[in-house]
This record gives C-alpha cells, structure tokens and sequence, in this order.
C-alpha cells in the first residue's frame, strides 16, 4: 500500500504514463500495479523513446525489417504487441475494478489528425487487432477528431480524447461524447462498458504563459484552468441532462491531467499531481514524478478547494490581454507537430 492507494479511496486514479517491452517483461508494470497505479498510457514519443533504448526490442525488430512491411506496419506490429501484453498485466485491474480502470491507451497516427474517417477505420483496425476490453484507442481533440470520439463511442469503443487545453475545447468533447452514446442507444446497443477520458495537458500551459506573467501569476494558470475545467465538468455530467444517459447505463466520460511532470525545475516536482487530486478524474503521471509523488506527495481532495481563486487567476490573466482559448488552439497544434515528429523518428529506424 502507498500514497496512490490513498489517492484512488478519494476518487483519483493514477495512471503510468510510460510503456516499453523491458517495462511489460520486467515486472516493472506489475510493481507499479501493486503500488496503486490503475492504467497505462502511451503516446509516439514514449514510443519513440522504448525502441531506441529497449534491447528487447532488437530480434523482433531484426526479423520485422526482413519481411515485405511498410515502416508504419512494422511499428504497428511491436506496438500491438506491447498494449495486448500490457492490457493482460491490468486486465485483474480492470476486473477488480467492475470495469472502472485498468486501461492502456494506443494512440492513432498523427498523420491523421484532420481525417475524420481516416481516424475512425484506424481506431477500429488497433481496436480489433488488440482484442482487449481494456483497451483505450488515442485520439487527437481536433475538430475532426471529435467527429471521430462521435463515431468510435457510437461503435462501442473506449477513447482517451488527447491534447485537450482549454475549457471550450473540453466541452466541445462531451458534447462529441453524448452524440455517440446517443447514436449508439438508438441503434440498440449498450454502452455500459464504454469509457472515455479527456486529456486536459497541464504543464505546456504555464511553460506558455510564465514568461509573461508577473510573478505572483506563474505557475497558477494551468492549475486555476484545471478547476474550472472541473467545475464544468460537474456541471455538464451531474446535471439533469446527462442523468438519463445515465439511467440507461452510460458513464460520465472522466477529466485526465496530462503532462502532469513540471517543466520548470523551480517548481515542487509533485505540484500537478498534489493539486490535482479530486473524485472521478485520472492523473496519468511521468514515471520520475509519480516516484517523487510517492515518496513527499500529499494525498489530500485539492481540486475542489479554492475555486472561486482560481477563477479570479483566470480573470486576471484575461485582463492582462491573453486569451486562453487562442492559446489552447496554439499549444494543441504544437503537440501534434511534436507527436509527428516524433512518430517520424520512431519510424525511421524501422525503414
């Protein structure tokens, strides 16, 4: 028992942001399981990163390269591989859990972040090829990509929407969300077992922000758009126009802080994850930070406490002339250079 079990009895799972073979193979996932830790993210440059330094990888790789594949099915290949075999280490999570958690994301190339259905015939290509129920199929919040969220919830399958930055855009996505479980209801089918989760990136957001800021503002931004996120997200899910959903066997799709690890070094390295910590919501946390987490972070409900200052951040840095919605649109279309860039890196080893 550690701290994490302490987090998730307030409501909070904590999930590992990071996967390669030696992690699956090595019990490191098991260990961090038994920790507390309730599922697994991945994305190109975790990716990217577990092929160049994971010996594991190399046969596997050898013998790919000596067949008639594509670069991109060759990755695909090894990166199936690791979501199904981590999907069976957290699969007693997931049980354990009726279903709640558990879960191991594989994102959809980002090449396809403004193809709609592009996305839609990729998502249910990994759906299908991973053959797990705790399996979560990544997906960018572009405009498009909520059009895809729309399609892959009306087809029975578990989302984590990525790249999400601002509150409107966040919005936006349960809206998407409800059209999906709506459209799937209405052809019959069930949607207990559907889960989403929307990614709300933490730490781009004040490495944006502070260098303009006065100083009594840095470091709050991210934080302050995070409970307000929170606020509305109690607003849309617990109000009477998602109950019947509800009745009818839906889940509220859940808030998740991504990038969760500070960038600034002057800042405690546990500061998104100590005041982030509040019921229904997920944490997926870089392995350094959630070591540090474990060893001086606090388990206490902060994201909750001290709306109303939150809000008054918010105002104050409109009143200094940013708009924190131009600035989400900005941050999510650096993310996704970052994720081709780094999914172009990963590829190219495997030409």
């Amino acid at each position: 028992m550690t701290i994490l079990s302490d987090v998730k009895a307030l409501g909070q799972q904590i999930w590992l942001d990071n996967l390669s073979r030696s992690l699956v193979q090595g019990g490191g996932l098991a260990e961090w399981l038994a920790k507390g830790v309730c599922g697994v993210t991945s994305n190109p440059a975790i990716f990217q990163k577990a092929f160049a330094g994971d010996p594991l990888y190399a046969a596997d790789v050898a013998d790919l390269k000596r067949q008639d594949l594509s670069p991109k099915q060759r990755y695909e290949t090894l990166a199936v591989a690791d979501v199904q075999a981590a999907c069976d280490v957290c699969l007693p999570t997931y049980e354990a859990d009726g279903g709640r958690s558990g879960f191991v994301s594989l994102e959809v190339s980002p090449e396809l972040a403004h193809d709609a259905e592009g996305t839609v015939a990729e998502a249910r290509r990994f759906h299908r090829a991973i053959g797990r129920k705790n399996a979560m199929i990544k997906v960018p919040a572009t405009d498009e990509g909520l059009k895809a969220l729309e399609g892959l919830v009306a087809d029975g399958i578990s989302v984590n929407l990525t790249l999400l930055f601002s509150r409107q855009q966040t919005l936006k996505a349960y809206e998407a969300y409800v059209r999906g479980i709506r459209a799937r209801l209405a052809a019959g089918g069930t949607v207990a077992d559907i889960h989403v989760v929307a990614s709300f990136f933490i730490s781009r957001i004040d490495s944006a922000l502070d260098a303009v800021l006065p100083e009594h503002l840095r470091g709050k931004t991210a934080i302050a758009l995070a409970k307000a996120a929170y606020l509305d997200w109690q607003r849309f899910f617990n109000g009477g126009d998602f109950s019947g959903l509800l009745e009818q066997g839906a889940n509220r799709a859940q808030l998740l802080w991504a990038s969760t690890g500070v960038k600034d070094p002057a800042y405690p390295a546990t500061l998104y994850v100590d005041s982030l910590i509040g019921r229904e919501t997920v944490n997926t946390v870089p392995e350094a930070t959630l070591k540090a987490f474990i060893e001086h972070g606090t388990a206490h409900s902060t994201l909750s406490e001290q709306s109303d200052a939150a809000l008054a951040v918010l105002e104050e840095v409109a009143t200094l002339g940013i708009d924190v919605e131009t600035l989400a649109v900005r941050l999510q279309q650096d993310g996704l250079q970052q994720f081709e860039k780094a999914f172009a890196k990963l590829l190219a080893p495997l030409a």
